[in-house]
């Protein structure tokens, strides 16, 4: 929701109404990954900033520069800051916007997966490793061999695997790698190179990772999104389709995955039997919440489950500063997320 858009909304009573609060109110907290580990809650957001520019459709006005690693023994709990964990300084082949990251654990190494654009202008996952899961992180000296985009979300399956999803389009580029090479031309559109409405929809790109957390181990896949009759979700489906935020949980044996529409602002979900997919639209998670973008994830903590998201209502609606939310999520008996809404029934923006 563009910040022209926010003059009716009356904050206060925006803020009262709310579903819940933000997490931390010293900085400002966007993308919240949350994991497990070792029983406590960890969470690795992005660290908005205001860098001075103007608000745009690329994203330039998200202007990260490191990320701090906050964890909380419960829902509820005390959160704790445990400082930067990395920053853009750190990152050789990286020059700016640290946008949202992801975390991992694997035989007690930590590994932190993160977006920027390196000195090209081109979007790129890397990856940095810690003994512990609050850093701070060593990055790799390149980026991720055949990553690109935005968004990396990392899913470990119970025989042990480990996938890495990522991808988001307008900003994150995804659009200008349509044909496997990057296509620089017409930068100043977030329009250019997409597909027409009646197109199949862009997707999110998942690939197997090798064994030390750092390598794509095979081809990437498209993450592929039916509607109900069985067909790819077209690009023209605003309200449905992929745009970013990718995210996989398991439930049931079911595999979940979860996302953004961007410029409709709904949370999605779909369902799937692999974590290859294809997965069928499911329904939404998250009805819009104040400011541009949303951005989740999902974790289970002592048998229930958690939507970590956020929203602009600290800034009151400045849409690159945002502040990280948590709240549970239930099920129905047949599997179905039952959608929320972030400041009750009656908002609509």
């Amino acid at each position: 929701m563009p910040e022209d858009n926010i003059d009716h909304i009356n904050f206060d009573d925006l803020n009262r109404r709310a579903i819940s609060a933000p997490l931390v109110s010293h900085l400002y907290t966007a993308d919240p990954s949350a994991h497990v580990f070792n029983g406590r809650i960890y969470i690795y957001p992005s660290h908005d900033v205001d860098g001075g520019e103007a608000f745009d459709d690329l994203g330039g006005h998200f202007c990260m520069e490191d990320y701090h690693v906050f964890s909380m023994d419960k829902p509820g709990g005390e959160v704790t800051d445990h400082g930067t964990a990395l920053h853009v300084n750190d990152v050789p082949w990286a020059e700016k916007q640290m946008w949202a990251p992801d975390a991992a654990e694997k035989d007690g190494k930590y590994y932190l997966f993160f977006p920027a654009k390196g000195y090209d202008g081109i979007f790129k996952i890397g990856v940095a490793i810690s003994d512990s899961p609050t850093g701070p992180f060593v990055p790799q000296p390149e980026a991720i061999k055949g990553s690109f985009s935005i968004d990396p979300a990392v899913f470990k399956d119970d025989d042990g695997a480990y996938y890495l999803y990522f991808g988001g389009i307008w900003g994150g580029q995804l659009q200008r790698w349509r044909t496997g090479i990057f296509n620089g031309d017409q930068p100043e559109s977030p329009l250019a190179h997409l597909p027409e409405n009646n197109e199949p929809a862009l997707c999110a790109k998942v690939a197997r990772l090798t064994g030390n957390l750092m390598e794509l181990a095979e081809s990437l896949r498209d993450v592929v999104i039916l509607d109900e009759a069985g067909n790819p979700l077209v690009q023209g489906d605003h309200d449905r389709r992929f745009f970013e935020a990718a995210w996989l949980h398991k439930y049931r044996g079911k595999y979940y995955f979860s996302y953004s529409t961007g410029d409709t602002h709904f949370l999605c979900y779909a369902i799937g039997e692999s974590p290859y997919g294809p997965f069928r639209y499911a329904g939404r998670i998250l009805n819009p919440v104040v400011g541009w973008t949303s951005h989740h994830s999902i974790a289970e903590f002592e048998g229930k489950w958690y939507l970590f998201y956020h929203d602009s209502s600290l800034s009151r609606g400045i849409t690159h500063l945002r502040s990280m939310k948590m709240t549970e999520i239930e099920y129905d008996e047949n599997g179905f997320i039952k959608t929320l809404d972030p400041y009750g029934p009656e908002t609509n923006f």
